[in-house]
């Protein structure tokens, strides 16, 4: 099935897709994103996403010309013309097109792109032996400075550098606190942590980004009657835990089992963490088709 980039109303192979060198991202990082995962040809937390692009488009001041209905027509549109059964959907949403900082001096009409792909992912073994992971060297960038629940694009260098960081030290993930030293995310994922049968997972005020999985995990976790508690945490809290486990669109729910060479819990994925993931699992049929 062919990989589509739908790019201001043009469709093309995602391999002959242009975009200006102009574009305000390209340039600047001026720009928003959603990753989105398809599961048996229908799209996860669609809705949820769009949300969250649009209450980034609103903060950032872009001038945005399509409505969050007409977006979400064009995506289901996008991916029926792919027809992936399973894969991801990259949405991008640029403040327009221009050399120069000042956004009164370029063209403010947005670059929307709707791309439909597919994504690397863990490998099947990864969830049954779960991630050992590594505190980095690099903080998140701090409130005052980006709401952390606004997804740009720009945000993501540090995470990037973080990631490398973690992976030459043969890590799964990278761990990144913020400059108070509490715990904020890891470079690609949410962070939760089991203790007495309680979830706890750092308040997004801590640097973390409004994950939709992370929602999902949390809801997923209160109907199943667990407590979940949003807090300011701290390394100490991890070491404590009894299990740990991470979030996002790739990962979906993975084990956390080990930080810094120091064994969490039990040391493989936990009872709370496989109860989550098969809720998960199941939870993904609930997706909008597209087909």
């Amino acid at each position: 099935m062919p990989k589509l980039v739908w790019l201001n109303g043009e469709v093309s192979p995602m391999d002959q897709a242009v975009t200006s060198v102009a574009d305000h991202a390209h340039l600047y990082g001026d720009g928003l994103f959603e990753g989105i995962r398809i599961y048996a040809g229908r799209i996860f937390k669609l809705d949820e996403h769009l949300a969250r692009l649009y209450h980034g488009i609103a903060y950032l001041g872009y001038e945005m010309r399509m409505t969050q209905a007409d977006l979400r027509a064009t995506v289901l549109d996008v991916a029926r013309q792919a027809a992936i059964q399973d894969g991801y959907i990259r949405l991008n949403v640029t403040r327009g097109t221009g050399l120069g900082l000042d956004p009164k001096n370029i063209n403010r009409t947005p670059n929307v792109m709707v791309m439909v792909s597919t994504l690397s992912l863990y490998p099947p073994e990864a969830y049954e032996i779960g991630l050992n992971v590594v505190t980095t060297s690099l903080r998140v960038i701090p409130p005052d400075a980006l709401d952390p629940r606004v997804k740009a694009i720009g945000r993501y260098v540090a995470n990037i550098l973080a990631k490398q960081e973690a992976n030459r030290q043969g890590a799964g993930e990278g761990l990144m606190l913020n400059h108070q030293g509490q715990i904020a995310e890891c470079t690609g994922d949410n962070v939760f942590f089991v203790q007495n049968g309680r979830i706890r997972t750092p308040h997004l005020s801590s640097g973390a980004l409004g994950g939709i999985t992370r929602q999902t995990a949390i809801d997923l976790a209160r109907e199943a009657g667990y407590t979940v508690t949003e807090e300011v945490l701290t390394p100490f809290d991890v070491f404590t835990a009894d299990e740990a486990f991470l979030t996002g669109t790739a990962a979906e729910i993975i084990g956390m089992v080990g930080l810094d060479g120091r064994k969490l819990g039990c040391g493989t994925p936990g009872p709370v963490t496989r109860d989550l993931m098969a809720r998960f699992k199941e939870h993904t049929k609930t997706g909008v088709p597209f087909a």
